[in-house]
């Protein structure tokens, strides 16, 4: 029976590391570090702001993260420089499985939606540089809403922007907040446990499906 799916788009679909090789050129043996810090800041600043109301464009996030990256990592990096990566960030690669994940799961007619903290905008251009864009019914941003994952809400305003239950509705995401705040709302969902040590959160619940590759939810969903 097709099922309605919400994938994550950064971190899930899309590699938030897959800047490191031009951070390579600017900051050298630190680009591994850097584009964590980059990340981990990216998506704190996130929970801050949803959690005081004080809502900006996720670019906004990512921009400030940046900033604090180049500070906490001691690289002054020129604005022309930052532009240039935050230029990147807009065409980040797809991880290997995504695609292949995406047509077996339209073959099988599921309905398939791109879910991020990302505009709509953003993220139409960032799945259409990596060749993804065709398999999504929607694109459903939290932009709409003004707010973050992982805000109930946003998840409420999935449902209702797929006409869709959360009795009928996975979410898939490799951000275990992700994960826990779809379940909290009430959806299923699926943890994509892309390294060996990634460690989900210890709060006594665990995910309906974790898998490793996104072309195992085809045969699971499938079962």
């Amino acid at each position: 029976m097709p099922t309605t799916i919400a994938f994550d788009v950064y971190g899930t679909l899309i590699d938030t590391h897959g800047i490191v090789l031009e951070l390579e050129k600017l900051v050298g043996e630190q680009a591994q570090h850097f584009s964590q810090t980059w990340r981990d800041k990216q998506l704190e600043y996130s929970f801050r702001r949803g959690l005081m109301q004080n809502y900006v464009d996720f670019s906004v996030v990512t921009r400030q993260a940046l900033d604090y990256a180049c500070l906490a990592c001691q690289q002054g990096l020129t604005s022309a420089e930052r532009e240039h990566l935050l230029e990147q960030y807009r065409t980040l690669p797809a991880f290997s499985d995504a695609k292949q994940a995406l047509e077996q799961l339209k073959a099988q007619n599921h309905r398939l939606f791109a879910f991020s903290n990302g505009r709509g905008e953003a993220v139409t251009e960032l799945l259409q540089a990596a060749g993804l864009d065709a398999y999504f019914q929607d694109i459903i941003s939290v932009d709409e809403l003004k707010s973050f994952k992982p805000n109930p809400a946003v998840y409420c305003h999935f449902l209702r922007r797929a006409q869709t239950n959360s009795e009928t509705a996975w979410l898939v995401s490799s951000n275990p907040f992700d994960v826990l705040g779809a379940m909290s709302a009430g959806m299923r969902a699926a943890w994509v446990k892309r390294s060996g040590t990634a460690i989900f959160d210890p709060w006594g619940i665990e995910p309906n499906l974790t898998i490793s590759s996104l072309v195992e939810l085809e045969q699971t969903l499938n079962a």
